[in-house]
């Protein structure tokens, strides 16, 4: 989250959360912006996220898509989606709605996989080869006025246990038990993609 405040402050702005999931992000922008809305397309994580948030007077939870925003035109300041708007290509239904959504001056922060770098890097080229190479994801995003900022980070579990739940989640199952073979320990270096863009 610290690289995300460096990129755009959210103190006293309307914040949107696009694909929050079950809304692990959503109480700490609640923390200090105005408003919180959290969309997501999936019934049951929208459920838990609004059970995570009901304390949260300043937060709501809506059902929908990035594609079909269900809020207002010129509603929100920041924009963030992590992990929601996978590869570039075929997401520009969703990039028309940050334009009517967002306010003049807001800006968009979206958080994606880098496979170019990385352990996890290259399990997500083994994991998915049939998704667009970094060359056409990074045009897509440049042609749309975003900014590409590389992050790097990493996976840390307290129990072997719990980094092989995460990967089978991540990955099918053929390609979760050769990772797994391969690699030892407790961490995964990882780097991901920041594309940001002012409005």
């Amino acid at each position: 989250m610290r690289s995300l405040a460096g990129e755009a402050g959210w103190a006293g702005r309307d914040v949107l959360d696009v694909g929050c999931g079950t809304g692990f992000h959503l109480p700490r922008f609640a923390s200090e912006a105005a408003t919180v809305t959290g969309v997501d397309p999936h019934p049951d994580l929208v459920a838990l996220a609004r059970r995570r948030t009901r304390a949260l007077p300043n937060v709501t939870v809506h059902h929908g898509t990035a594609q079909d925003l269900p809020l207002p035109d010129a509603s929100v300041d920041v924009v963030h989606a992590r992990w929601a708007y996978f590869f570039g290509p075929g997401c520009e239904p969703g990039l028309a709605e940050l334009d009517r959504v967002v306010r003049r001056g807001g800006v968009a922060l979206v958080v994606d996989n880098d496979p170019t770098r990385s352990t996890f890097g290259g399990w997500f080229r083994r994991g998915y080869p049939d998704v667009p190479d970094a060359d056409t994801v990074e045009r897509f995003w440049s042609t749309h006025g975003w900014t590409r900022t590389p992050v790097d980070m990493g996976w840390r579990f307290s129990s072997r246990a719990d980094l092989e739940s995460v990967v089978r989640i991540e990955f099918d199952g053929a390609t979760a038990e050769a990772i797994l073979a391969e690699h030892e320990g407790l961490e995964v270096d990882y780097a991901v993609n920041l594309w940001s863009r002012e409005f």
